[in-house]
Order: C-alpha cells, then structure tokens, then sequence
C-alpha cells in the first residue's frame, strides 16, 4: 500500500497550479467550505465532517499558503498538515460563526473589494448557513463573489500519480473483497446479511471505511442500483450485484461485480456478455483528445444493438476524493479527456420490464489507452451455491 497522506510538496503544487488559473480569471481569493476542496488544497481528513454543527472555511490567497479559518476543535488536527496560518474561533457559535473572522481574514488576504471565487455550479455545496453566507457578503459590500467551479473542476480532475496510487489501492481491496464473496453468499442468505459482511470484508482487506454500498438480488436481474437490502435471502435463479465506493487514504473506488445464484439463464449470461462488450468499447474509446460524450456513445451503440436503444443515461462518472465527480458519461457532456483523469466505465443493460443489470470498471487516462485501476471482470458471470 502507497504511504497515507501527501508531502507539502503535492499541496504547493496545486496551490500554485491554483493561483496560476486565479491570475488567469482575475480572481483574488478563493474561499473553499466543502470537505474534498478543504482536503485537495490542505490535506485536512477527519470523519468529523460527518457533523453538520461547525463550517469550515479555507482561504487559498493570489500569493502565498492557504490559510484556515476553523473550528477550534479542528487546530491541532490542522496544524499537522501543511498549513501554517490557522485561526480559530470557539464553535459552535449561533451569533457568529466564524463570520467575522471570515471576512477580517479574507479582507486581510485580498482587500475589501476583492473577488472571492467559491463553488457555485453544479456538484458543489456551500457547507455553511445561507444566512451566514448573506452575513458574509454584508460584512464585505464592496466584494464580488464569483463562480469558481469551473476552476476547481479543472484542477481536480486530473489527478497526481499520488492520487491515482490511492484510487488504484482502493480498488484492489474492494477487488480482493469481491473475491472473497462465495464466503458470504450463497442461496439462503439474506441480502442484508450479505451487505453486512462484504462491508466487514472491506474493512478487513484495508479499507478505511465504507460510505457507499448499493445493489440487488432477483431472479433473472434487479430493478434498480441504490435501494438498501432486505432480509429477502438469497434463491437459485437470483442475479446478485454489489457497488461499493470504499475509501483508502480519502480516495474513493466505486465499482460493481455481479453473480448468478447456481447457472444463470441465457438471457441473463447474455447480458453479462454485452456488458463486458460494452465496457470494452468504452475502454478503447477512452483516449486523450475524446469526449465524455464519445466515450458514452461507444458504450451506448453496443447496448443499443442488444436492444435496449434507451439505456442512453448516464454510463460513468469521474472518480476521487468524491464517489462521483465530474464529468458525466453522456450523450452530452463535451469534456475533453486529459491523461490522469480517473473515471468509471457504468453500461447498463434492461433484460425486461422491471430486470436489469449494470457492470462497473474503473479506468485512469493515459497518454496512449486508458488503464485499468479495477481488476477486470469476466466476462462470464460468475457463480454462487
């Protein structure tokens, strides 16, 4: 396993790759208050974001190291991290949270009529009060705050060989994970019990945690991807699937494997092989200089021709610190693929009304084909007792 965490090295980088584009787009500072933009820029990872008590403010300057303006609970956490200037207040604080501090630093950093850039588009949260929020804004009236997704989408999206390290351990713990699932599943078991004891074999192959875990068991296939289990159990004839985003070191996987319950039907082993077709031509399709949409059409034109000319959604997403990130695989999405961009390949398949089947693979843009960062499905389903 690659060694936890970055050198200051990696963070100077992207601050610098950060301020270029802030020169760019005359933009002065940039106020981050989501948990994976806190994180990229500083290296801060804790579960406490699970708590939505306390913002968090990050303040990245046109010049210089980015500055914290947390928590006090959060400083000596903080304080191992790259970051020098952090500044407190005693949370949680209704009157003021942090506001005043946040608008004196942000004075400080990048004068009162400064442009502030902050997350405004789309996947991006604003992790603090809306009224605070207007508070901010009143404390500084002569400011501009600016869309700056677009700026931190282009940073983030291609990833370091660091952060691909990560997403490639991810995967290979999930992967040893689904080897591991004729263990635990097998007719008469019930789906929940199922989901309960792969989480357990994530943890034990070295994931940090498991905040996503999604599937379904029916005969013939499932009817969706993101229900919770049941305590159905588990009969001949069922199509099982699992989808985890597990993490390593803040760094997400997020792929799916699916298994019959004793000798799948011919349909449904003919399903598993259009999938695996399909994401073999998502996986040629998957160079430098092609579209999101090119890649989402070549896995499109193989369901298409097993007939199910509908299955045009989304068929993959980009992949890190979040379990989905930008772009998406669709028809119209026109971002152009970079080497380092990590995605997933998510054909999906209807067999009939209400049975379906999705598989899922992760890949990394290289400069010439892309690569496999999961272990490659086969392309014949593999069975359960």
């Amino acid at each position: 396993m690659p060694p936890r965490g970055f050198p200051p090295e990696e963070f100077r980088a992207r601050t610098d790759r950060a301020q270029r584009l802030m020169a760019r787009e005359g933009i002065d500072a940039l106020l981050l208050t989501s948990e994976p933009d806190v994180r990229w820029f500083t290296g801060f990872l804790t579960r406490f974001w699970e708590s939505p008590t306390r913002p968090w403010f990050v303040v990245v300057p046109a010049a210089g190291a980015p500055v914290a303006v947390i928590p006090a609970i959060g400083a000596a956490l903080m304080a191992q991290t790259w970051v020098e200037d952090i500044r407190t207040w005693a949370a949680p604080a209704p009157e003021d949270d942090g506001v005043t501090l946040l608008a004196d630093t942000l004075a400080e950093l990048a004068g009162r009529q400064a442009r502030i850039g902050l997350a405004m588009g789309r996947e991006s949260a604003l992790r603090m009060p809306l009224a605070d929020y207007a508070r901010l804004q009143s404390a500084l009236p002569a400011a501009g705050f600016v869309d700056a997704t677009s700026l931190l989408h282009a940073l983030q999206q291609v990833k370091s060989e660091a952060e691909i390290g990560r997403i490639r351990t991810a995967c290979a713990i999930a992967g040893r994970a689904f080897a591991r699932v004729p263990g635990i599943a097998r007719s008469g078991t019930p789906l929940e019990t199922v989901f309960r004891r792969f989480q357990m074999l994530l943890l034990e192959e070295g994931a940090d945690w498991v905040p996503y875990l999604a599937g379904g068991a029916a005969p013939g296939g499932y009817a969706d991807v993101i229900s919770p289990a049941g305590p159905r159990p588990l009969a001949r004839g069922d199509v099982l699937m699992l989808d985890t985003g597990a993490v390593f070191d803040g760094y997400f996987c997020d792929y799916d494997r699916n298994f019959s319950l004793g000798p799948p039907a011919p349909e449904t082993a003919a399903a598993q092989a259009v999938l695996h077709d399909a994401t073999e031509a998502g996986l040629a399709a998957a160079r430098p200089g092609a579209t999101a949409a090119d890649v989402h059409d070549a896995m499109h034109a193989v369901i298409a021709a097993a007939g199910d000319p509908g299955a045009g959604g989304r068929l993959g997403h980009g992949l890190g610190m979040r379990l989905t990130e930008w772009p998406s695989l669709t028809a119209s999405d026109r971002t152009v693929l970079e080497p380092g961009m990590v995605l997933t390949l998510e054909p999906a398949l209807e067999i009939g009304p209400g049975r379906m089947m999705v598989h899922e693979e992760n890949i990394v843009i290289r400069a010439g084909a892309a690569e496999l960062l999961s272990p490659r499905a086969p392309r014949a389903l593999p069975e359960l007792e």
